[in-house]
């Protein structure tokens, strides 16, 4: 019986590392459209183009991402706003956006 709890504990830990393998594929390409926004104007299509094609929604689902159209216009708008993605997710942009928030509120 403890075979089977420490294999199913395991394999459950390698899912959760191949997810997060996956996801920071979704990352990588999303800096890459916001390179190609920067570079070229055409950021917001390429990631649209990249979501909508087999290899990204292959990706997108291996991340635990659902591929949809939604998703899709969300990709798009984050390589649209142009703020990359380690700055995104910094606890200090994070800060910035609720006191920007709270301000417009007031």
């Amino acid at each position: 019986m403890t075979d089977f709890v420490d294999g199913t504990a395991f394999n459950n830990e390698q899912g959760n590392r191949a997810r997060k393998l996956f996801a920071a594929v979704v990352l990588a390409a999303l800096d890459d459209a916001i390179a190609d926004d920067k570079k070229y104007g055409n950021g917001p299509e390429q990631i649209a183009r990249w979501a909508r094609s087999r290899d990204g929604r292959e990706v997108l689902s291996c991340a635990g991402i659902d591929p949809n159209e939604r998703v899709v216009g969300g990709l798009m708008e984050f390589v649209g706003k142009g703020v990359r993605t380690s700055v995104a997710l910094s606890r200090e942009e994070s800060e910035r956006r609720n006191a920007a928030q709270q301000a417009e509120a007031a």
